[in-house]
């Protein structure tokens, strides 16, 4: 440990001496974490100290860090949040300018500082008032000065926390939800406020704070080593960034994962969401005994009356009402009953667990305590009361989420289920994910809860919702690792052979329907074929189809829609009747719909592009009914125009000079009956939303097709001249776009895949390039997701022919390096 002598400290020649110190301290890499924090604390406390004694101070006076200073944890750009205390004894002025001796040469430094000069009877009043003072000032230290002034101040402080604790707490709950509601948890968020998100720094200070009143006690398993790992994260990002910050910004994660020694950014997140975790944990138990012993004290004088009134003054039972075997329900928690044995009743955690997430009860500390250290495992498989036991848990909707995290907090969860250890705290990088892995499989369990009426085995159902990414924690495809694995912990829970094979598959495809609905042509006969092949049964589309909705209902609000739910719903329906026997239709056959027939006959007629914008959504649910899940993104937009080169380009492009985004495009030609004229028209039938603002208007539109087809209106140089005058923030550097020739085995078209960042104009630029290719396009199909864009092309060569497989190849390698 480096000794840093301050002793010659002086205000004139301290601040050189304790910047040169500083500097040496915090660039040392040997010492870091609470040895550093402390040894940066005891510098300042010297330097401080030798600025306060060369000011000659009065008689009567102290200098005081409170806060996270007082606590002596300071990280290399925290402020220095200090108290000038005096007993009013010494002339104003002289106090005036004491503090101008201490404060001007922090400034001078560029160190940021919180600072007051009080007596001890107006801080005691300011923290009568100000609820975030009274805490800063349970923390309070004397760095220099009389000591003895700032001992009375501390007792009076913390007395007077404990005797208004309860009307403060209540308050201090408030203050707690409200910013959490504000800033987010802690635990799942790619970007996370170390400090104020809930599960961070401030809770961990809070619940000192509650500690100290009294009235309840947080429990400390691994409370001090997670608000460590916090504060280490905390220097770490101080250090790189050099600024006073608690954000943990994606584009700084990597440099503090290495500053810590960690092996990547994931693995930092994962520390820091596992650390947020048993802060939350702590805070849940902690204010459910405060509001436990405020409330039993609330009442306690009706029943001391009761009391005095019954006859020898009897005390009056506890209420214990049963739940389920050996499970009770005593002071709005679920406790084991004084009957149960634990070390006998190995299926015991899991009844505990249901009866209380069914009852909507939080499962008491003490229980959860006791299950986890005396509890037997269960046999392999389970038997069938447990697996009845776990399906009733995830078939209780939200309370399940509260009753899951306690069992989860001591160890529960992964001895029940090994495979659990992987996902837990796992970041999920993709912004359009709300949860860490694991908190959006018990999301997705919620979810599904309200479907099972939907399906024969709801069983099945909240079991496969529970385990569908549980491959996330392996290497490669997800959704490949998760049916081996799903596989395995469907026979050790105890399911026969025919439903765990059911489990494994619906694990394996359930991406399947809403990739395929969303990026595929339905009208494809191969698209359904392939579905049904993959699916086999009427009973596995059933629980397919509700997983689709649960999962993404759990993931996020950009990740379903009514449009999204009406084209999974369409896929299904086609699918369905696949494997029920009937036949498909034929997709050259199918009929254009009235609306696009006049459309197309208009076009045929004028020889000009033709459009019909319909400004209400277009939604999926009957008429009268609510929606189930978000409104659809966008508007109907339809265009008839006659079959002419750069269709794709010129509607792309104009579409993106209005600020309209593609949420999905349709372009296929219509073969008019006979007798309504002659011609090839194609009809594109698009989804469109406005960036922002009302959409335009539907002559705009059309004025600026026409112009784009006849050459007249340049969009790639309009695009460009907009980007230029409005450049477009960027952040972390998108992956590079990826173009790949899907294996679709359709018979229509070769089936072209981009997955690439969304951004104006990406479908514009990516007609271009094919129209340089002289190839045509049957139709297209968007898939937006936050800034992830997956667009699905079916071309064929001009005659209608598929492109051979090397020509294909040559396209996709082409359209890839156009879009770079």
């Amino acid at each position: 440990m480096t000794n840093l002598d301050t002793s010659d400290t002086t205000e004139e020649s301290g601040p050189g001496g304790y910047a040169a110190a500083r500097l040496f301290l915090l660039q040392e890499k040997e010492q870091a974490g609470p040895p550093r924090r402390a040894a940066l604390a005891r510098l300042t406390d010297d330097w401080l100290a030798g600025l306060f004694a060369a000011a000659a101070p009065p008689r009567g006076t102290a200098l005081v860090a409170v806060g996270g200073y007082g606590r002596a944890e300071l990280s290399p750009r925290s402020d220095l949040d200090l108290l000038l205390l005096h007993d009013g004894t010494a002339d104003k002025a002289a106090v005036a300018a004491l503090a101008d001796r201490i404060w001007y040469p922090v400034w001078d430094l560029g160190l940021a500082l919180d600072h007051s000069v009080r007596t001890p009877a107006e801080a005691r009043a300011t923290a009568g008032e100000d609820l975030k003072v009274h805490l800063g000032l349970l923390d309070a230290r004397t760095v220099a000065g009389d000591a003895g002034l700032v001992a009375a101040l501390r007792t009076t402080v913390l007395a007077d926390w404990r005797n208004q604790a309860p009307r403060r707490l209540p308050e201090l709950d408030a203050l707690c939800r409200e910013r959490a509601e504000r800033v987010g948890e802690l635990q799942y968020l790619l970007e996370p406020d170390l400090k104020e998100a809930r599960g961070g720094l401030r809770d961990a200070q809070v619940l000192r704070a509650v500690a100290a009143s009294w009235l309840a006690d947080a429990p400390r398993e691994g409370l001090d080593v997670a608000r460590r790992r916090l504060l280490d994260a905390r220097d770490a990002l101080h250090l790189v960034t050099g600024r006073a910050t608690d954000r943990l910004a994606l584009q700084e994660q990597d440099a503090v994962a290495a500053g810590l020694g960690l092996l990547d950014a994931d693995t930092l997140l994962r520390e820091v969401y596992e650390a947020a975790r048993t802060i939350s944990y702590a805070t849940d138990v902690t204010w459910r005994e405060v509001n436990r012993v405020l409330k039993a004290r609330s009442a306690r004088p009706a029943r001391l009356r009761s009391l005095l009134s019954r006859s020898g003054g009897a005390k009056p039972p506890v209420e214990r009402t049963p739940l389920a075997e050996g499970v009770v329900e005593m002071d709005g928690e679920a406790v084991l009953a004084r009957s149960a044995r634990p070390e006998r009743d190995p299926v015991l955690p899991l009844r505990a667990a249901a009866a209380a997430a069914q009852s909507a009860l939080p499962i008491s500390l003490h229980a959860v305590r006791r299950l986890a250290a005396a509890a037997r495992p269960l046999p392999v498989p389970w038997p069938a009361e447990a697996r009845e036991e776990l399906v009733t848990l995830l078939g209780a909707g939200e309370a399940t989420v509260p009753v899951w995290e306690a069992l989860e907090a001591e160890g529960l969860v992964t001895r029940l289920l090994p495979d659990w250890e992987r996902v837990r705290c796992r970041p999920q990088r993709n912004p359009v994910h709300t949860w860490t892995v694991d908190r959006h499989l018990v999301e997705t369990a919620v979810r599904a809860s309200s479907l099972t009426r939907r399906v024969g085995r709801p069983d099945l159902l909240l079991v496969a919702a529970l385990l569908h990414d549980i491959g996330k924690g392996w290497p490669g495809d997800h959704s490949v690792a998760g049916e081996t694995i799903a596989r395995d912990l469907a026979a050790r829970i105890g399911f026969d052979r025919t439903d765990t094979a059911v489990i494994a598959t619906v694990v394996r495809h359930h991406l399947l329907l809403v990739e395929t609905a969303t990026r595929r042509d339905l009208d494809d006969p191969a698209t359904v074929q392939s579905v049904a092949g993959a699916v086999g049964t009427l009973g596995t589309l059933e629980l397919l189809h509700a997983l689709t909705e649960a999962d993404a209902l759990a993931t996020g609000p950009a990740a379903w829609s009514s449009w999204r739910a009406s084209l999974v719903a369409d896929l299904v329906k086609r699918v369905a009747g696949v494997l029920a026997g009937e036949p498909l239709p034929d997709p050259e056959a199918a009929a254009p719909s009235a609306e696009q027939e006049r459309l197309a006959i208009e076009a045929l007629r004028t020889g000009e592009p033709v459009l019909a914008l319909h400004t209400e959504p277009v939604a999926a649910e009957p008429e009268g009914t609510e929606p189930e899940g978000p409104e659809p993104v966008g508007v109907e937009l339809l265009i008839a125009l006659p079959d002419q080169p750069g269709v794709l380009p010129a509607v792309a492009g104009v579409l993106a000079l209005h600020r309209l985004t593609v949420r999905a495009a349709d372009l296929r030609a219509v073969e008019l009956p006979t007798g309504l004229g002659s011609g090839s028209v194609l009809v594109l039938d698009w989804r469109v939303a406005a960036e922002y603002g009302s959409l335009p208007e539907a002559t705009r539109l059309r004025a600026d097709l026409v112009r784009a087809l006849d050459g007249s209106l340049d969009i790639p140089a309009r695009l460009a001249e907009r980007e230029a005058a409005y450049p477009r923030r960027r952040g972390l550097t998108a992956p590079p776009p990826r173009v790949t020739v899907a294996a679709a085995d359709s018979r229509l078209a070769t089936v072209i895949e981009v997955r690439a960042q969304d951004a104006p104009g990406l479908l514009h630029r990516i007609g271009r390039a094919l129209e340089g290719a002289a190839v045509r396009v049957r139709s297209a199909h968007v898939s937006t997701l936050g800034a992830n864009a997956v667009d699905t092309l079916y071309v064929t060569r001009p005659d209608g022919s598929l492109l051979p497989d090397e020509e294909a190849i040559d396209l996709a390698r082409a359209l890839e390096e156009a879009l770079r």
